[in-house]
């Protein structure tokens, strides 16, 4: 890491998304898209990426915005977390995604950084951004997953060359709230459910979304069948603020008459390339009652398979917790974020 000036490049800055796809199109995997610039800048500043052009989408006012639609809201991708995390829409009907977003870095960083980004964002395993010749770029070991690596921050699920994590807040959100990432690219718009937005490592190591060079992530739509539902979000970090996550969960639930859990998703990052959405344990809390033995059940199924490195145990009995706690107060308290020394973060 050379910590140096950054390499020249040709800057582009479009007006609208047809000549902001013109361009990703033309230049291809030597161009990349900046829009808050957090994670890009400092891949630029330390020469580990070097594009040709960048192509800067700040100047493009339809891809900011919350806008209701006929059957939920569409959010664009240059959206701040500041504006989702303050927006009367998303606060009345998706707090779930206002509270992820709101335990994102610090203010200063949410005033700048975009929803789009935040889901962009590379893995922070220090040895890849170090600028390591590991599997996820293009080498062929994995620095992290030695017996003496530093490893707490490394996955549990679904590792095997590479045990780097998914550090975004808003995507586990996403996830939970049955979101679709709108994609533009010169052929054509697509449709992509957001648990199938982010790559898994055993499919394509070298990426952590399905974007391919020329694809630009235009919006996010979120249905209105989750609108109103009963949400929790917590996050366990190192620090309050500015740090990412541990481990978080984002959970959404419909309770019917009688008391029973109708419906549930729930899904967490920080535990695999991806964000985990726990399909078994949606599957264990219907129709049961939202109370400490539903949550208990749950608790336990979220952890089953987990492989822990050697110094990333800890996130066991932290991700069983953060399950049990989404499950028994969906839609009773406000999220919190946890730093790892609380005492709370490892207790029920």
């Amino acid at each position: 890491m050379k910590k140096d000036m950054m390499q020249s490049f040709e800057l582009f800055q479009p007006a609208d998304v047809g000549t902001a796809v013109e361009l990703m199109d033309r230049w291809g995997e030597r161009g990349w898209a900046i829009a808050g610039g957090y994670d890009s800048l400092d891949w630029f500043k330390d020469r580990i990426k070097t594009p040709d052009a960048v192509i800067d989408l700040d100047g493009i006012e339809e891809l900011r915005g919350i806008r209701e639609t006929g059957d939920g809201i569409e959010i664009g991708a240059l959206t701040t977390l500041t504006e989702l995390e303050r927006a009367p829409l998303i606060r009345e009907q998706y707090a779930l995604l206002g509270d992820a977003a709101r335990h994102v870095a610090s203010p200063q960083i949410r005033n700048a950084a975009t929803l789009g980004g935040n889901l962009c964002q590379d893995t922070r395993c220090w040895y890849y951004r170090f600028g390591l010749a590991c599997y996820r770029a293009g080498g062929n070991t994995c620095y992290a997953d030695t017996p003496v690596a530093m490893n707490r921050e490394h996955a549990l699920f679904e590792r095997s060359r590479c045990v780097a994590v998914t550090p975004s807040d808003t995507a586990p959100a996403l996830v939970a709230l049955d979101a679709s990432i709108v994609i533009r690219s010169a052929s054509g718009e697509q449709v992509v459910a957001a648990e199938d937005f982010f790559m898994p490592e055993s499919k394509d190591i070298t990426r952590m979304t399905v974007l391919d060079p020329g694809d630009l992530l235009t919006a996010i739509r979120i249905p209105g069948s989750w609108s109103g539902a009963g949400f929790y979000f917590e996050k366990v970090a190192d620090r309050n603020t500015w740090d990412f996550p541990l481990v978080n969960v984002a959970s959404a639930m419909k309770i019917d008459g009688a008391g029973n859990i109708e419906a549930m998703r729930i899904a967490c990052a920080g535990v695999q390339c991806t964000p985990r959405r726990l399909t078994t344990v949606e599957a264990l809390v219907r129709g049961r009652r939202q109370d400490e033995a539903t949550a208990g059940l749950a608790g336990k199924a979220a952890v089953e398979g987990a492989r822990p490195l050697n110094f990333n145990h800890f996130k066991i009995p932290l991700m069983e917790n953060l399950v049990k706690r989404a499950v028994l107060n969906a839609g009773m308290s406000r999220a919190t974020t946890l730093t790892s020394g609380s005492r709370s973060s490892g207790d029920n």
